[in-house]
């Protein structure tokens, strides 16, 4: 795959710097009408040419792009938004068209009409060698700027749509992720991983390299040495309640086929700019099956899932007049909290365990969005890809990081394979959380009754 693609870059470039000596190219506009520059240059694009001047345009306007600073992009994101929606002429008259006759050829018009010009754009840059990658990238700059900037939404519905096809799940390839993979895609693993640090290349090694770990990755055939989204995965006999046993370079290893548990500990998105493309529920599901087959004696799937909501929650309710879920001597019990050392000391631990059990049931069983949706993320992706709550693991992680996002609290989500449907369905049909008998009965008697949404 990777000499085909070296092939096709290659012709892409050549065919754009042929196609290069047709463009009028000015290489001294002024700053102030760069973004006007790369909008004539789009019309151009969209207007049609040769295959050889279109390649020619799109790399150059993408290379022009990669030049412009902050305020020079986002004048180019309101000139996509403002310029290039759907033809508003052509738009009006594909809906009279339709209203005269309800024919299919009207309707097939109407349905071309409707679409943004600025989706067709998209596709043309992707002409150039690189481009999706390079697109991916103007996304993440337009997702900045969509901070202070919600009118420019229209433009990033554009891409998302446009990357929920490019990036469907039949495009993806799983590879496993081992000593013997390319250096620079290592690099970019130690750099993407986003819940537990890889602090050096022995801690990368341990985790990819060791007989009882796994790393698999999704890749896709445009962005050949880019993963999309990886899994860490630990083989283990019991389902573990807390991250460092599991990260610890000095424990005795396991051999795969005496393991029964697989533990998804880390799972990292690496490409920002493909936000709401959804690739974890295929990776688990591919990775379970995958992982099946070369260890039979696997039974049990879980998470070891951090809750990086749940700090921000607690100190809320610890400041509410009128907390849902905490009582006085809660409150006056998690005041411990405050104090830097309270993890190292095993009373304190043994005090607070009771108290942030009954606050995460609560946290996961009835705490809700505005929406109606649980409030803490990882837990809304997990249920939504039909898990179910298996476990809650106070002092799961006691790392400075998982103290200051979940008080040192992890989780556990369960993959059944034969109730991920029904599980899926529960709680996307009716909002119900799917938690084990253990989990419930950490929730306290008169807390249900303040549900908003029933517990099941």
């Amino acid at each position: 795959m990777s000499s085909n693609t070296s092939f096709f870059g290659d012709l892409l470039t050549t065919i754009a710097d042929r196609g290069r000596a047709l463009l009028d190219r000015n290489t001294r506009t002024s700053g102030a009408t760069k973004a006007a520059t790369l909008v004539e240059r789009c019309e151009q694009l969209l207007s049609g040419r040769g295959e050889a001047s279109g390649v020619a345009l799109a790399t150059d306007i993408l290379d022009r792009y990669a030049r412009m600073k902050t305020g020079e992009r986002i004048a180019f994101f309101e000139a996509l938004a403002e310029t290039f929606g759907p033809d508003r002429a052509r738009l009006d008259a594909a809906i009279a068209s339709y209203g005269r006759t309800g024919s299919d050829a009207a309707m097939a018009e109407l349905h071309l009409a409707s679409e943004p010009r600025r989706q067709e754009l998209f596709r043309r840059f992707n002409m150039a060698a690189g481009a999706t990658l390079s697109l991916v990238r103007m996304r993440e700059h337009l997702m900045d700027a969509m901070v202070h900037r919600r009118d420019l939404a229209a433009v990033d519905r554009d891409f998302g749509h446009l990357f929920s096809s490019w990036f469907n799940r039949g495009f993806l390839v799983l590879r496993r992720i081992d000593w013997s993979t390319p250096a620079n895609v290592l690099e970019k693993i130690i750099r993407y991983e986003a819940v537990h640090a890889i602090r050096d290349w022995n801690d990368l090694r341990a985790r990819v390299d060791s007989p009882d770990r796994r790393c698999y990755a999704f890749f896709h055939p445009a962005l050949v040495d880019e993963p999309l989204i990886f899994v860490e995965v630990a083989l283990t006999k019991d389902i573990p309640g807390a991250i460092a046993p599991v990260l610890d370079q000095s424990r005795e290893l396991l051999e795969p086929e005496k393991a029964t548990t697989a533990v998804f500990y880390s799972i990292s998105n690496c490409q920002r700019g493909l936000g709401g493309v959804s690739f974890g529920n295929f990776l688990i599901k591919q990775v379970v099956e995958e992982i099946s087959r070369e260890i039979p004696s696997l039974t049990t799937f879980v998470t070891l899932s951090p809750v990086p909501g749940f700090r921000a929650w607690l100190d809320g309710e610890r400041k509410a007049e009128t907390p849902a879920v905490l009582t006085a001597a809660d409150k006056e019990t998690l005041k411990a909290l405050d104090t830097p050392d309270w993890a190292e000391k095993a009373e304190v631990r043994e005090a607070l365990t009771p108290v942030l059990n009954a606050a995460a049931a609560y946290y996961f069983l009835v705490a809700r969005t505005s929406k109606g949706k649980p409030v803490d993320p990882v837990a809304r992706f997990h249920l939504g890809n039909g898990a179910r709550l298996e476990k809650i693991n106070p002092m799961g992680d006691l790392s400075p990081k998982g103290i200051a996002q979940a008080a040192g609290l992890m989780v556990n989500y369960r993959y059944v394979l034969t109730d991920i449907e029904k599980n899926h369905e529960a709680f996307a049909g009716k909002g119900e959380v799917v938690a084990s008998p253990a989990v419930k009965k950490l929730l306290r008697a008169d807390a249900g009754a303040r549900a908003l949404v029933p517990v099941s």
